[in-house]
């Protein structure tokens, strides 16, 4: 059978390698056959058989009408934030966090504004929560054709900020959870400003994130705004109480940055790429995109001071290597054996190539 000008996969074959599945096999059949009416790619048909097989189990399982309808709603939610960011999938984005309640003449709001400024100039976007304070601060000053807004529907606070709400580009979710998957899977930096509990949750969800290998590492700046201390004392917490009581690794507090200017905050953002570009997991390596390949005696130095990190040599190689999707062709590659016991000192490595790489 041909379906779309290509062969079909057997549903024969399909069911031969098949090990996730409906009860019904007639029902299977059909999702087969519904994938290939589709057109979807052979190397992409396995998942969209699975989101079918997992909708429909929902069913088999019984599920109950309100769990149908948080599912409905954050499927919904997440399909239609995947086609708003793809067309920039390849610009970097800073999401900003503080709180919605700063008044627009406030130092920290000021700070925001020319910080989402600078951001663009730059060339990133800005991402933020769409609302009023710092998020309406920084937004304005990226401006709504170079940001996003990211808003969430609450019975107050949060209406969308002038500046992105009749962009296409805003996004209203009704979950945090789907939004705050957003906020930072699309994120190539995060500045947080000072704010309440939500702010405290942004960050510390970032940071536990990476700490446990869950989300790419990115550089995180805390900015100062005033001459009260916010994020320092914020720190003397994390160090005196959680690194102390060894709660936390020391190492942990390489996740952040805390900068008391948009200049330094500018900077520790955009300096994070001077060498490195990204990064990716190709079996039991970690392979790390750079703008240019490291010489020998820093890739000697590398493996002496993070051989507490490492499970064998590190290696180099002019461009992809065998199991990575061909992304970035020309960039050289850093393929570091991560024994994964401290995504920190994967944070200070990464700083170590752009120190000796620059």
């Amino acid at each position: 059978m041909d379906v779309g000008g290509r062969a079909a996969v057997r549903y024969t074959d399909i069911v031969a390698e098949r090990r996730y599945a409906l009860q019904n096999e007639e029902a299977n059949r059909l999702i087969a056959e519904l994938v290939d009416a589709a057109g979807v790619p052979a190397e992409r048909r396995g998942y969209f058989q699975h989101l079918l097989t997992t909708v429909m189990k929902l069913h088999e399982d019984g599920a109950l009408s309100g769990d149908l309808k948080v599912t409905n709603t954050a499927l919904k939610e997440l399909r239609y934030a995947y086609k708003v960011f793809a067309p920039y999938r390849d610009v970097r984005k800073v999401t900003v966090f503080g709180s919605a309640r700063t008044l627009p003449t406030a130092s920290a709001a000021m700070a925001a504004l020319m910080f989402g400024r600078r951001m663009v100039d730059e060339g990133w976007m800005v991402i933020t929560g769409a609302g009023a304070g710092i998020m309406g601060a920084a937004q304005e000053g990226a401006g709504g054709e170079r940001s996003f807004g990211l808003n969430i529907r609450l019975p107050f606070e949060q209406e969308a900020n002038p500046w992105i709400a009749s962009d296409p580009k805003l996004i209203t979710f009704k979950y945090f959870f789907t939004r705050k998957l957003f906020l930072v899977k699309e994120a190539g930096g995060m500045a947080v400003f000072p704010g309440g509990f939500g702010t405290m949750d942004e960050v510390f969800e970032v940071l536990t994130l990476m700490q446990t290998g869950k989300a790419t590492i990115i550089p995180v700046v805390l900015l100062e705004t005033d001459q009260t201390p916010y994020w320092r004392r914020w720190d003397a917490f994390i160090r005196s109480t959680l690194a102390e009581q060894r709660l936390i690794d020391a190492e942990d507090t390489s996740f952040y940055r805390i900068v008391d200017t948009v200049d330094d905050a500018v900077r520790e953002l955009t300096s994070f790429y001077r060498v490195y570009h990204s990064m990716r997991i190709v079996g039991d390596h970690f392979v790390l995109r750079l703008d240019h390949a490291l010489r020998d005696r820093d890739l000697a130095e590398l493996q002496h001071r993070f051989e507490d990190i490492l499970k064998g040599p590190v290696d180099q190689a002019a461009g992809p290597i065998p199991g990575e999707q061909n992304e970035y062709p020309t960039k050289p590659r850093l393929i570091v054996p991560f024994n994964r016991s401290s995504y920190a000192r994967l944070r200070q490595l990464v700083d170590f190539v752009n120190r000796v790489g620059s």
